[in-house]
């Protein structure tokens, strides 16, 4: 049995090599750094954290509202089509916020949820439209209807989401 030990791991990159051995010959690298990214999607770059924050403002009743064409304003648009009131997207920004960062290709590699709702696997979002994969208005149908019928409202999701983690 060969036992090993660790080189020195500076930026969350560890080497392990066979104790006594030196060099790269039989090393093994790991990567420690890509598990301590969130569990869900991967971070927006910096330049596209703030486009979305200065598209999100907060209108007078505290509600926050978003640019025109983006997938907060579809969502907006489309909660009365599902019997909800605005005042659901209050509890629905956040929930997709923390899911996907509201973008239309996130992907979680290690369960192979996809796109804003994060639906699991992505492709039943195939159900809501052939465009499931680039379409925000097509995600978002679909993730409201998910929600609808397993949570019966944004909020009762966001309520479940902050107790358990998922939704």
């Amino acid at each position: 049995m060969t036992s090993w030990s660790a080189g020195n791991a500076a930026a969350g990159v560890a080497t392990l090599r066979p104790a006594g051995a030196a060099g790269p010959a039989g090393a093994l690298r790991l990567n420690f750094a890509a598990y301590q990214q969130p569990r869900h999607a991967p971070k927006e770059p910096a330049a596209a954290k703030a486009t979305a924050t200065a598209k999100a403002t907060a209108t007078p009743s505290g509600t926050p509202s978003a640019s025109p064409g983006s997938p907060q304003q579809i969502a907006q648009g489309l909660l009365g089509s599902f019997g909800w009131s605005s005042s659901q997207f209050a509890c629905l920004n956040p929930l997709w916020k923390h899911e996907s960062g509201w973008s239309v290709t996130a992907a979680n590699a290690g369960s192979g949820a996809y796109g804003i709702p994060q639906a699991l696997p992505g492709s039943r979002m195939a159900s809501a439209g052939p465009d499931w994969q680039t379409s925000a208005t097509t995600q978002i149908k679909w993730g409201l209807q998910y929600i609808k019928s397993t949570y019966r409202s944004p909020c009762a999701a966001y309520t479940h989401f902050k107790a358990t983690g998922w939704y």
